[in-house]
């Protein structure tokens, strides 16, 4: 029986080893020369040879056991490293092969260096040590070769996704560009139909004056309220116009909510009076100071307030800043009035939407309002109606916008 340690496939092994480095030397430099192997010349030393003694160290594991199947899993793990680095570095797979082959080829001529050196090795051994470099090179290229293959399909999803992304945002953009001309049209439907009225009622009051001179106060009376209405609502356009074309960054800020509370509710109360309502006002102590922009918070509990007003003729309307789970705070307002339609509820946040109906006065553009402001913030937006009972609106916001 021959002894395992003196075998020549053994020697083989630790010839290898010992001219590891002239024959990664050799084969570098046939990797140099060969004019296929573009991405090689754009390489260092280092990234050239990078997994390469790894695999002939396993290789040479597989000569000392006579055996390719204990290293296979090691060479494959090593295989798969080159595969992926040579990807990364751009190779095709037809660069990939070739590296690969010349590889082979180095060794190849080690064996045939080996076998002049060493008597002990018979052709039996030669044949085996051939049969072993080509099985595990099978190995090396077919990892390489396969996460070669993976990483490029990866990345073929990848390109997909993001085109698949792109489209459904110019789909999404194409359709919103739609929406926009529909709204703007309707935008200018709406005001024109109001300035005609204000006009008309202009008209009406001149001629009232013109005919009866006795009833001029009445008819100044009706012009100044026309007047009234007609600067709320460019104002309310003014508005509506700055948040939708405000592309400035947003300013985040440090907002003290009990004082702008506070601010809100002294604001609101003449007009609370002034309808004969109550106001239920509460806050939650336990509120931190937040991340957001302060004036966009007072725009949207303002109009909120506004609606809440207008709608109410008798009862009360509720205001409250409160926390919302441990991430989160809200905005509050409930009413008592005329309440929102189930057939309007779908409605309500379009512009010039008036839900309640054309004989309260307003410009419907209140809730749109809010809507974009909360789309800025971040705020989510809920709200509960039943008509002629009141209506609810409880908006979200995280306790720092990002």
């Amino acid at each position: 029986m021959t002894d395992r340690r003196v075998s020549p496939l053994r020697n083989l092994a630790n010839f290898i080893r010992a001219e590891r480095g002239r024959l990664t030397r050799q084969w570098m430099h046939a990797v140099a020369n060969d004019a296929d192997l573009v991405e090689a010349d754009k390489l260092t030393y280092q990234q050239l040879a990078d997994h390469l003694p790894q695999i002939l160290d396993q290789l040479c594991g597989a000569l000392d056991a006579e055996d390719l199947e204990r290293a296979e899993p090691s060479i494959e793990r090593d295989a798969k490293k080159h595969g992926n680095i040579r990807w990364q570095q751009g190779y095709r797979i037809e660069e990939l092969v070739r590296e690969l082959d010349l590889f082979e080829q180095v060794l190849v001529e080690a064996l045939e260096e080996f076998v002049e050196r060493d008597r002990t090795c018979t052709r039996r051994h030669e044949s085996r040590a051939r049969r072993l470099i080509a099985e595990a090179f099978s190995v090396v290229t077919y990892a390489s070769i396969r996460e070669v293959v993976g990483e490029r399909d990866r990345k073929i999803d990848e390109y997909t996704s993001r085109l698949e992304r792109a489209n459904y945002e110019l789909t999404r953009k194409q359709r919103l560009v739609g929406d926009l001309y529909d709204s703007r049209m309707h935008i200018t439907r709406s005001v024109v139909h109001d300035l005609r009225n204000f006009l008309n009622a202009f008209s009406v009051a001149l001629q009232l004056i013109e005919r009866a001179p006795s009833q001029a106060e009445a008819a100044l009376t009706l012009a100044n309220r026309q007047a009234a209405d007609m600067k709320q609502l460019v104002d309310q356009m003014v508005e509506y116009s700055v948040v939708l074309g405000d592309s400035a960054t947003l300013v985040l800020e440090d907002v003290d909510l009990r004082e702008l509370f506070d601010e809100l509710v002294a604001s609101t109360q003449p007009s609370i009076d002034a309808k004969g309502l109550a106001l239920h006002s509460a806050f939650d102590a336990a509120l931190p100071v937040v991340t957001s922009n302060r004036l966009k918070l007072k725009q949207i509990a303002v109009n909120l307030l506004t609606n809440a007003i207008k709608f109410t003729k008798t009862g009360q309307v509720e205001f409250r800043f409160a926390m919302h789970g441990a991430e989160h705070w809200t905005i509050r307002v409930s009413d008592t009035g005329v309440g929102i339609a189930p057939a309007d509820a779908e409605r309500v946040f379009d512009e010039f939407e008036r839900a309640a109906g054309e004989e309260t006065p307003g410009t419907g553009l209140g809730l749109a309002i809010v809507r974009e402001l909360c789309r800025v913030l971040d705020g989510q937006i809920e709200f509960a109606s039943r008509e002629g009972v009141g209506t609810t609106f409880e908006i979200r916001f995280p306790l720092h916008v990002q």
